[in-house]
């Protein structure tokens, strides 16, 4: 073969790279909007930044971001125990169990959380008394009801049994995820329905399961902020109560917000090292949807030796 046909097939084969003209002028409408903005917040003098760094570290802010974290962690546990008992009781072949689930996920998801919220603190008007005995019979140990029902127990109440009605359909859905041929080899090695459960479903159900979980997580910590209709001192309570008294309105819903921002970024991070823990032996999935996202994003591997191997 002469020089000049090497010449020509290998002008034939030279991979040229697509322009993607149109992605370049995003990036740089976006970058110059992303600036007017960044710029008219830090300039902006009603921000009032230096009223932001005085209380954000203030003691009162500080509780009640304490508290939020408090009620965030209880009630997620509530929410995501009373979630795989209520997902199991769905899924049982007993109808009451699967009908008194069912009742449950239907009230709680279908009333707005701040009713429940207020109906919780409130629930001496419904039953003055609460107690535990026989039914149209003797009445063992009774409490008055305001006594036992305090806000930090009616927020609990309301948000983690709220949260069990949504994560109840998250576990079902991943439960439903897992092959029903493992069940049956399952049962036909002699396991015992909640054996099953524990050991081959929900650890499997469990990458279908975090990924909403985390997300229930983040949205709970921003729920928290409900609680200010029955007054529970939390984050949005203590920089009400701040700028009441100053009157300094923006910069202490700047400080409220930057603490959400902190706090929610934080949970993403946690939500990631999870996820990957439990989507260890997908890697080849995961290689395959990077390759794609490359690919997407106008990388090229390996343009020349593909051409050269043409």
């Amino acid at each position: 073969m002469t020089d000049t046909e090497n010449r020509t097939h290998a002008e034939d084969i030279r991979a040229v790279p697509v322009r993607h003209y149109g992605r370049w002028v995003a990036g740089v409408i976006i970058a110059f909007v992303a600036f007017i903005v960044i710029r008219s917040v830090v300039t902006n003098a009603n921000m009032q930044w230096d009223v932001v760094g005085q209380y954000l570290f203030n003691d009162r802010v500080l509780e009640g971001l304490v508290n939020t974290l408090k009620l965030t962690a209880i009630s997620m546990v509530i929410g995501v125990v009373g979630g795989i008992l209520l997902a199991v009781m769905r899924m049982s072949p007993n109808p009451l169990a699967a009908g008194a689930s069912g009742t449950f996920i239907w009230l709680f998801r279908g009333t707005p959380l701040i009713t429940q919220l207020v109906i919780w603190n409130y629930l001496a008007l419904f039953y003055p008394r609460l107690g535990i005995g026989i039914p149209f019979g003797p009445e063992f140990v009774s409490a008055d009801t305001n006594s036992l029902i305090s806000q930090l127990s009616a927020s609990l109440l309301g948000l983690g049994l709220n949260e069990a009605a949504y994560m109840a359909e998250i576990v079902r859905g991943g439960i439903l995820s897992v092959d029903a041929g493992q069940l049956e080899a399952a049962a036909a090695l002699g396991l015992s329905r909640s054996k099953t459960l524990r050991r081959i479903v929900l650890p499997q159900a469990m990458r279908v399961i975090i990924p909403p979980t985390g997300n229930e997580t983040i949205a709970m910590l921003k729920t928290t902020s409900l609680v200010v209709v029955i007054g529970y001192f939390e984050l949005m309570v203590a920089t009400q109560q701040i700028y009441s008294q100053n009157y300094r309105i923006a910069p202490l819903l700047i400080v409220a917000a930057l603490w959400y921002l902190f706090m929610t970024s934080v949970l993403t991070l946690i939500q990631m090292q999870i996820e990957k823990y439990y989507a260890r032996g997908t890697s080849r999935a995961t290689a395959t949807r990077q390759k794609w996202a490359n690919r997407m994003l106008g990388f090229r591997f390996g343009n020349r030796d593909q051409g050269g191997q043409r």
